[in-house]
């Protein structure tokens, strides 16, 4: 396992469209889950950051697609949440269609970290969400946010749910982290996978 070392990251741009995403030949790495599962708190977390990623009590404050050049050579990608009710079935879909677009023409973009609430029973948009990623052949990691709020073996057990869910409908489960933005837990287990994937990326 990496240390975790001291990142150097900086907001680039927003966009809606995968074409007006930066250019550049970096490697892209997207952060998205449903909306207030904590995905600004661990995007600063993971960059030692408090304020890069904005943090609200809002849900759904997160619109565009958001990339942040990281140590000059990977960009994060902070994509919207989905599955907030109190935005309009039109902004919804809009979104979803932004990020399905993203996701299936961004060549670059090399690996999605989902987001999922450890508190929570499994939800059906994150089921969904993962079982589209499997059949577009899209690489993910489930990563278990606010495992701080949890107690050990009620968090051990919602993980098994969530396991057990998972193996009715799928042959093989995804790689899953256990995070915590609170004590930093999952961080060195995130950017392993990154620098993995930096280490092989082709431009």
């Amino acid at each position: 396992m990496i240390k975790t070392p001291d990142l150097q990251a900086s907001f680039v741009k927003s966009c809606k469209l995968p074409e007006d995403a930066p250019a550049g030949g970096f490697p892209e790495y997207a952060f998205i889950g449903r909306s207030n599962v904590g995905k600004s708190s661990l995007i600063n977390m993971l960059v030692n950051r408090k304020k890069l990623a904005h943090i609200s009590n809002t849900p759904g404050k997160t619109q565009l697609l958001n990339f942040f050049l990281v140590n000059n050579s990977w960009y994060l990608v902070d994509l919207p949440g989905y599955g907030y009710a109190k935005r309009s079935k039109k902004i919804r879909d809009s979104w979803d269609e932004m990020i399905s677009g993203y996701m299936l023409k961004r060549k670059s973009l090399v690996h999605t970290f989902i987001l999922v609430d450890s508190r929570l029973k499994p939800q059906p948009l994150d089921m969904v969400f993962m079982k589209n990623m499997a059949l577009n052949a899209l690489p993910f990691t489930v990563v278990f946010t606010k495992t701080d709020k949890l107690k050990p073996a009620l968090l051990e057990h919602n993980i098994s749910v969530y396991k057990q869910e998972m193996e009715t409908e799928w042959e093989g489960l995804p790689h899953m982290i256990l995070s915590s933005s609170k004590n930093k837990s999952g961080r060195s287990e995130i950017l392993q996978i990154i620098y993995d994937n930096n280490a092989l990326y082709k431009r």
